[in-house]
């Protein structure tokens, strides 16, 4: 079969080369993708928002499926146009892929089903916000409406950072903001195989690093490094977190007519009371998707056919810990120069580059995280040892990364 990923970054990477060693598979092919992929796909050069050259694309040369990795085209409606034109899609429609697009629509989703998430206020002027957080305090949880690349999240722990995010979110007129509260304990995340009423829930978890530096400290990002398995979350905790959110999340789904199918990503923390929502996704994560898919030794392309047939899956898994460390170009993720030279990388599968460019013979960047390296080994331990020796293989003057991935789980 011939199969078509839609995107150009780290989780596409990972996707492309989940998808090219099936056995089921005969081409793979990439819109728009990025060089490091071209010896795992063919990569075409059509952007990811020109919806009809995609379709047409698809059409003619008789794809049988499509495999959307980002957010946004799935937000703008491709899924729901190949679906249109007749064309195999995995990833959700535009109405259901506000699950991640809107944080307000999965709140209010939530709060009608009784799933357990953290109470929440949406707003919609800056001077109620302002004197919102007057009155609840900080600590508090400052969420950006709608799509903001990983970045429209503010953990606020004072005031100052409050109104800052307050002063940033509000800029755009006729912007929607969604306070939280803060909830304490340990992030985890889970991914969701979803068809309507059914579903596949990974029965391993990923843990992300989503703040810049050392020690959880600085901004939110996209995710500077993750690993799989979390052997200190509990089987207990991931019962509960299927039980009392992913089975009753994909009913409210089917309730509301959603027709989801795809991946939904479950962004969870351990909170005294048990497991609470975070953030859901309409995709993969990303790096979480690079650790898991290099574990997962389940045929990707099966399990998304035995998922479209609503029919039950072994998962298997390879017996190794997968360490994952993001290199991103300093300054992310705020301002940085592309066009660094990066040294070490010669497309080895240790590797999954998201923002990776050839020019005069030489890698340089070209985005904010650059690639990932995946170290593995028989325990977190070995793992991440293996992850930092391959860091430390890549050279370049543009880059930083955090030097404490995995150590919660260690």
């Amino acid at each position: 079969m011939k199969v078509l990923v839609i995107g150009s970054g780290g989780r596409e990477h990972a996707l492309v080369r989940k998808i090219s060693q099936s056995e089921r598979v005969d081409e793979v092919f990439v819109i728009r993708g990025n060089e490091a992929m071209a010896q795992e796909a063919t990569v075409v050069d059509i952007a990811e928002n020109d919806h009809e050259s995609i379709v047409n694309f698809a059409k003619e040369h008789a794809m049988d499926l499509v495999v959307v990795g980002p957010e946004q085209p799935l937000i703008d409606g491709l899924a729901d146009r190949l679906t249109a034109a007749g064309i195999k899609t995995f990833g959700p429609n535009s109405n259901a892929a506000q699950m991640e697009g809107s944080k307000d629509f999965a709140k209010a989703l939530m709060a009608k089903y009784n799933i357990p998430t953290a109470k929440y206020q949406t707003i919609d002027n800056k001077d109620e916000a302002l004197e919102y957080v007057k009155t609840h305090g900080t600590p508090i949880v400052i969420k950006y409406d709608g799509l903001a690349a990983g970045k429209g999240v503010v953990v606020a722990m004072d005031d100052e950072m409050a109104i800052d995010a307050i002063n940033d979110f509000y800029a755009e007129e006729g912007a929607k903001v969604v306070f939280e509260e803060f909830l304490e304990g340990e992030e985890f995340s889970l991914m969701v195989f979803v068809n309507d009423d059914f579903c596949i829930p990974f029965d391993t978890i990923a843990q992300d690093h989503k703040r810049a530096f050392d020690e959880d400290k600085g901004p939110n990002t996209g995710g500077m490094g993750a690993y799989c398995p979390v052997n200190h979350i509990s089987e207990d905790i991931i019962e509960r977190t299927n039980n009392e959110i992913v089975y009753p999340v994909v009913q409210a789904m089917h309730q509301e007519n959603l027709n989801y199918f795809g991946i939904l990503y479950v962004g969870a923390i351990v909170t005294a009371e048990g497991p609470k929502v975070i953030e859901f996704n309409a995709r993969f994560g990303d790096p979480e998707a690079q650790v898991l898919l290099r574990r997962l030794d389940t045929d990707l392309i099966e399990l998304i056919e035995a998922v479209e047939r609503k029919e039950a899956i072994d998962l298997v898994w390879r017996n190794k810990t997968i360490c994952g460390v993001v290199l991103a170009s300093k300054g992310y993720p705020a301002s940085y120069k592309k066009g660094h030279i990066v040294e070490g990388y010669d497309y080895q599968s240790d590797y999954i580059a998201s923002a990776l460019k050839r020019e005069n013979g030489q890698w340089i960047t070209s985005g904010g995280r650059v690639m990932i390296a995946l170290g593995e080994g028989n325990d977190l331990a070995e793992a991440q040892k293996n992850s930092y020796q391959l860091v430390e293989n890549i050279k370049s003057n543009g880059l930083f990364y955090r030097k404490d991935i995995g150590n919660k789980g260690l």
